[in-house]
């Protein structure tokens, strides 16, 4: 395991916990509730997951523009991290770790036990906030230091487990269990995604709905904007052999219980009457290779593409050369209660977007035309949307534009982070989450 000092992803000479923003500034409840306090944000994931990192880094840089220093503790697997980041009150400590399924959670929580003290006497945090890991062991000792310190501690839930099959699964929910009831003892709050997943949470682990906080997910409306990329869609398609085609898109993680085998099913049931319709995936996951089986099983080579993961900044060039998206979640414990950051993506780049009847989709969007529900993910339903699709194709357009309207007027990152701040704001002056 080595530990490198980044600021801004750039590499720093030695690692050490930084001095404060402000060494006039005294650490309390006046920084924070005026904007100019302190966050340490310990993620417990590997930062350079192409599919994800964005989002943490785009809420962490909103905070910063609000007037907080942020220090994230990022483990990462690679040597160097691209530059993303470029506002000086945010720094990015990169913990270099092998993704090693269980020697990488113990390394973390060794790690951590010994750094967050020395964090909290040194960086003065007003807040430290941290998500459902194994990690929440190191914790003890900070629990106390905390105290002393009158820092609020905050455990952050972005989803709760999903797919956990097998010896892993079990894990996963046994760290997510203990993590919830820990910070229901000795956390001050508890952030989570939607307010459904509150409701959720709050009753099977009885706690009190107003220790616990809801942000949501967001999107960046000058990175999704379609506007961006009209000029380059016909030769975008051509590169990739797609002029000619009807395209239905989806992209993210290739797991079990995603829909996406069905997605294939659908594709087959329409290949004959409309031959042109191509399925087109983007990303990786468990499933892949028994995705890829299914199409050459079926000789769909022709009607649906598997396109390997992209970066971050590359995902809307992709959006926008589609002419329909599709997010076929079933309606189970898993996916209830989400809220999908491709959804919200799907809906800045102007999509209409064919997905499942579940609340994770309806609280969002509603009766709006740009959604087009399914009331369940067998193939025959699947491919009765896409043909509903593609027969209103030239409609596509205007149906969609109405996504990016409930994006900005709810979902961009600078909505979302104000909504955070407010949290932070009534935890530091020991007011309730309360309701939303």
């Amino acid at each position: 395991m080595r530990v490198h000092n980044k600021i801004l992803y750039g590499m720093g000479n030695q690692f050490l916990p930084p001095k404060s923003p402000d060494k006039h500034t005294p650490n309390g409840n006046k920084d924070a509730l005026s904007g100019k306090g302190r966050i340490l944000w310990w993620k417990p994931y590997l930062g350079d997951n192409a599919l994800h990192k964005m989002a943490d880094l785009e809420i962490i840089m909103q905070l910063a523009h609000g007037g907080y220093h942020i220090n994230a503790i990022v483990p990462a697997a690679k040597e160097e991290m691209t530059p993303l980041c470029n506002d000086a009150r945010v720094r990015i400590i990169s913990v270099r770790m092998k993704p090693l399924p269980l020697i990488l959670p113990a390394a973390r929580s060794v790690l951590l036990y010994f750094l967050l003290p020395v964090y909290i006497a040194t960086f003065k945090p007003n807040f430290i906030i941290t998500e459902p890991d194994v990690s929440i062991l190191s914790f003890v000792p900070t629990v106390v230091f905390s105290k002393l310190r009158k820092t609020k501690l905050i455990l952050d839930i972005r989803s709760v487990p999903v797919e956990t099959f097998g010896f892993l699964g079990f894990l996963m929910n046994l760290w997510f269990n203990v993590s919830v009831l820990f910070a229901k003892k000795y956390f001050d709050g508890i952030t989570i995604i939607t307010s459904l997943m509150k409701e959720e949470v709050c009753a099977r682990f009885r706690i009190n709905p107003e220790k616990v906080g809801v942000w949501t997910s967001g999107v960046s409306t000058s990175l999704f904007d379609p506007s961006k990329y009209i000029s380059g869609i016909s030769e975008f398609r051509e590169k990739l052999g797609l002029s000619s085609k009807f395209i239905v898109f989806y992209h993210g993680i290739f797991g079990p219980t995603r829909g996406l085998k069905q997605s294939i099913e659908a594709i087959n049931i329409l290949r004959n009457s409309h031959p042109n319709i191509t399925l087109f995936l983007l990303g990786d996951g468990p499933i892949a290779p028994d995705l890829k089986r299914l199409i050459q099983e079926e000789k769909l080579e022709n009607n649906v593409v598997i396109h390997g993961p992209v970066d971050q900044t590359e995902v809307p060039k992709f959006i926008g050369m589609c002419d329909v998206a599709m997010i076929p979640l079933p309606n189970s414990q898993f996916w209830r209660h989400q809220s999908p950051l491709k959804l919200l993506e799907y809906l800045a780049m102007e999509k209409v977007v064919i997905l499942t009847k579940i609340p994770a989709h309806t609280t969002v969007v509603g009766k709006s035309e740009c959604g087009l529900y399914v009331s369940s993910i067998e193939p025959v339903k699947i491919a009765q949307a896409i043909e509903h699709a593609y027969i209103n194709k030239s409609n596509l357009r205007s149906w969609g534009k109405a996504g990016r309207g409930i994006v900005m007027e709810k979902y961009t990152w600078q909505i979302v982070a104000q909504s955070f701040r407010l949290l932070l704001r009534n935890l530091s002056c020991g007011v309730s989450f309360g309701e939303e």
